[in-house]
Parts: structure tokens; sequence; C-alpha cells
């Protein structure tokens, strides 16, 4: 540990003066010499000579400065003592390393930094974190706590959402074929007494013990506090969304936006990134109205209609009941469809006749977001959405706005939504946009190469308006376009193969009542005509399974 080496180097130190002292006898010497040799040896042995540059990594990492190395860690803030507790811990490199949501109080240089230290790290971690991204890059195997009970899943959280879900799909198919069974054998075993005879009774008796000793499944638990909605625009805007040409904006001194350019298509779903301070959220409210830019021409295009998420839930009137900021802002809905919208964001019974200013932030965005979904919007502009949201809400959200088929303009810090969501990353830069098509891995790694490019060479145009940027531009947003065909034929095959499981199953099903009937199962030439036709949609059953997950997985 870092004790015990700094504890060694001023042994050493101690040593090392005794020997060069003078008056020491030659006895002594040899004695000293010895010592500092199986000293310097263990001293070797725990890296020590590598601490001093270990601390120092770990501190610029965390965020500190050099020229704040000797600052007395008691001025320090809240944040830096907490990035100071944290780089001790790191530096003792412990065989277990427990850390509760470690990626707090840290920028994302920070976070970036600790994602490749931890990813690296060769001892045991257990981490808690509701930083998915970070989870994804850092964690192999995730441990979930669900209804009082564990859950082991070997892998990222990537590999835990995906076979989270396919785990409860086989427990919910295998619970309903289950009950199917032994609805099916139940109904059976009544026919067969009805027939009130000596053998079909034993037959019925003979089923029921069988019955009995069944492993009943539990039946899979579900959750019911989650948000349920979908977002469906109310018109298709045109094909040109939003045109910014020359877009300027200061604050005193500051300039955020320098002539700034940036055009939006129908269907993009746009992460806009950047730097604290670079005028993110500045920019979204610019284009909602909510601010007045200094110069440039901001132009939407044919039958857009925007609907805005702010974070900061301005646009909620905190003396008003959620009933009554609903029915204010769409007076058109009945007193149903305005509970049923708010039941569907867990706001239920007597909830709806809160006042704003009592709600928590969570609930805000709910109640902000449940304002959004009613306005029918072809044109998403959000900021912040998933602000103060639970993991199982961020994943609804997600879904929904992936499945939305209009256009989506978003800013987020939490990196993990901009992955699933994104379909281009706008970066503010500089005072300009740069553009990276695809989602957030995909901008990682283009703008590594870009920082990577010779000096004076520019992987990605400065401007979406360039010649270069906008025939790369029009290429990205035609395969874009192929992309979503594709996933549309794919989601139909889907669809149709789900009808024809049902519908053999249904066929299956009806054949096993009609072998249940005495006078089916006593007509050998009827029985083996339904045995003969059941065997051919069992064979078709399986084939519109593999459908379906071929489909499925082309999806994925």
């Amino acid at each position: 540990s870092a004790p015990e080496i700094l504890s060694m180097e001023e042994r050493m130190h101690e040593l090392e003066s005794r020997i060069h002292d003078a008056g020491v006898s030659e006895e002594d010497l040899i004695a000293l010499n010895h010592s500092y040799a199986s000293l310097r040896h263990a001293y070797e042995q725990k890296d020590g000579y590598s601490l001093r540059s270990r601390c120092k990594g770990i501190l610029i990492g965390l965020g500190f400065s050099e020229d704040e190395f000797t600052r007395p860690a008691d001025v320090l803030s809240g944040g830096q003592k907490t990035r100071l507790a944290l780089g001790q811990l790191l530096l003792q490199q412990p065989d277990l390393l427990l850390l509760d949501e470690p990626t707090n109080h840290l920028d994302m240089k920070a976070i970036l930094w600790l994602e490749s230290y931890l990813s690296n790290y060769r001892s045991a971690l257990m981490i808690i974190s509701h930083d998915r991204y970070f989870i994804d890059k850092v964690a192999n195997r995730i441990v979930e706590i669900e209804h009082g009970r564990t859950t082991d899943y070997y892998g990222n959280y990537s590999f835990y959402t995906e076979h989270k879900q396919l785990r409860r799909e086989i427990e919910e198919k295998h619970y309903a074929n289950q009950q199917k069974d032994i609805k099916h054998q139940e109904e059976v075993i009544r026919k067969l007494r009805s027939f009130n005879r000596e053998k079909s009774i034993k037959r019925a008796e003979s089923r029921e013990k069988a019955l009995n000793k069944i492993d009943r499944m539990d039946k899979p638990l579900t959750l019911h506090d989650t948000m349920h909605f979908q977002l469906t625009p109310h018109v298709e805007s045109g094909q040109d969304v939003l045109a910014v040409d020359g877009l300027e904006k200061s604050f005193g001194t500051l300039k955020l936006f320098n002539a700034l350019e940036m055009d939006i298509k129908k269907g993009e779903r746009i992460g806009l990134l950047g730097e604290n301070g670079t005028g993110k959220s500045t920019l979204l409210k610019i284009l909602t109205g909510n601010m007045t830019a200094d110069n440039g021409d901001i132009r939407f295009g044919s039958k857009v209609q925007v609907g805005y998420y702010d974070q900061e839930h301005g646009m909620l009137e905190s003396h008003k009941t959620l009933f009554d900021e609903i029915s204010d802002t769409y007076p058109a809905l009945t007193q149903t469809e305005i509970r049923n919208s708010l039941a569907a964001f867990l706001f239920t019974g007597d909830d709806v006749y809160k006042t704003i200013d009592t709600l928590s932030g969570g609930e805000r965005g709910r109640l902000t977001l449940a304002k959004l979904i009613l306005s029918e919007s072809n044109f998403l502009i959000l900021d912040e959405p998933t602000n103060h949201l639970d993991i199982i809400s961020k994943s609804i959200l997600e879904s929904a706005l992936r499945h939305y088929a209009g256009t989506i303009l978003f800013v987020s810090h939490d990196r993990y939504f901009v992955n699933q969501v994104a379909t281009r990353i706008v970066e503010l830069e500089n005072g300009a946009a740069v553009s990276y098509y695809g989602n957030y891995d995909d901008f990682m790694e283009k703008k590594a190469d870009r920082n990577a490019a010779p000096s004076g060479i520019s992987l990605q145009s400065r401007s979406d308006s360039a010649n270069g940027a906008s025939t790369a531009n029009k290429k990205d947003w035609l395969k874009e376009k192929e992309n979503k065909a594709r996933k549309q034929k794919m989601e139909r095959q889907l669809a149709q193969a789900e009808d024809s499981i049902l519908e053999l199953e249904e066929e299956i099903e009806n054949i096993d009542e009609k072998l249940s009937l005495e006078e089916v199962y006593t007509d050998h030439e009827k029985t083996m005509a339904l045995t003969d036709k059941k065997g051919k949609l069992q064979a078709a059953l399986e084939d519109a399974y593999a459908l379906w997950t071929e489909a499925q997985e082309a999806l994925e």
C-alpha cells in the first residue's frame, strides 16, 4: 500500500544517512548495507519507484492541476475532497475495490479517464452507479436486485438489458404455456368425469394425479410502477425540418456562436454535445423562441410542429394542479382522457389534484413529458430529458424515441441515452457546429481519428454547408434512409411472423381439444388424421419461430 511504501522510503533515507556517517564502524557499515539492500529489494517489489508518478497520474486524471498538488486538503471544496478520497483509494490498489457512484462530482474528462483506469484494473471491482455508459464500459458482470432477490448476468450493461428482456420473455412464455397445458388437462379431466363411465373416470383420476405432480411455475413478477406511452406525430413534416444560417449569440464579452450553421432533415435524431458553457441549452432556447439571437436566420420546414422539453420545467405553472395544467393546455380532452394521460406517467387517484409547486424534480419531469406526448408534435426539442428519471423510465423513454416517426434534437449528459437514441451527433466547439453521423460510440471514434489527423488537415468540415460536408451529409442521409426502409421491412416481417405464430398455436390448440373428445379418440382414422395435421402445423410453427428470430436479430 502507499503508506507502507512511504514508510519504507523514510526508512531507506535513514539508512542512507547512517551509511554516509563517517563515524560508523566497518562492522556496522556491513550490517547497514545489508539492511538497505533488503529494504530496497522489497521497495522495488512493491513498485515503490513509480508511486509518485502514479500519484501524479491519478490526481491529474481526476481533474486536479499540478498547482493544486500542494494545497491543504481542508481548504478543498466538497467535490474536490470526494475526488481526492477516490484518488487515495485508487492509489492503494486493494484486492477488492468498492465504489458507490464514483462518477459523481467528476467532469467528462475525468469520467473518461476513470473508465479507462478501471477497465484495466487487475483486481476485483464492485460498483454501484446510475451512469449506464460507465457501467457498460467497465463491468463484465451485472448483479440485479429486484423483488428481494438477486439475478446474475455475465456481461456488461448492454448484455444485461438484452438478456433481461429475453429472460423475461422466456419466463412469461413458459408460464403461459404451462397455464395453457394445465387448463387443457383440467378440461379433459372434467370431460372424462362427465362421461360417468368407470373407464373414463379411471383415466380422469390418472390424469389428475399426473397433473398434481407438476412443478408449477410462479407467475413472473411484473413492474406496475413504470411509465407507458407512445410518441405519435399528428402530421408528417416536410423533408427539410430546420435550417440555421449565420447564427450569432453573445453574453457580454463571451461569444457563444460565431456564424453557426446547421441543417436537420426529417427522421433524424440529433444529439447536441459540447463542453459546459458552449451554449447547448441556449441554442435550444433560441430555436424554441425562448431567447433571441444577436444575428442569423432560423427557418423551419413545411408542416413542422415543435414540441419542447425544458429541463428547468419553466413552462409549468406552479400554482396549478396537474389536472388543470393538462386541461388548460389541451381543453378538448375529456376528464377520462386527462386522467388516463396522467396515469401513463404514474399520476393516479388524488395525485392529479396536487399543485405543481409540491412536486419533486422527477415528478415535474414526468408531467412535462406527459404534456409533450399530448402535443403530438413532429419535431421534438429536448433539454436533458432523462434528468431525475429512474433507469427503467429512461429505458422506456429511449425505446419510445427510437420508434418515434418524427425528428428529434436533444441535449443530454447521459451518454448511454445518447448512444441509444442518436443517429447523428452535432458538437458545439469554438462557436461552430461540427457534425458526426452515428451514435455516441461512432462520435468518439471519429473524433479520435479527427484529433489524430496531421496539423492543417480536417477530417470533418466545421460547417454543414461546406461543399465536401454537404456531399458527405447527403450520402450519409441516403444511407440512413435506406437503413430506415430495411428496418421497416424487418418490422413488417416480424409482425407477420408473430401473426402466423398466434394462428398456428390456436389451430394446434383446437386440434388438442378435438383429440380429447371421446368420439374422436375412439375413432382411429380421425385420430390419425388429426395427429398428422398437428405434426404439419407444429413444423410450420417451428418455421414461423425461426423467421421471427431471424427478423428480431436483424432488427437488433
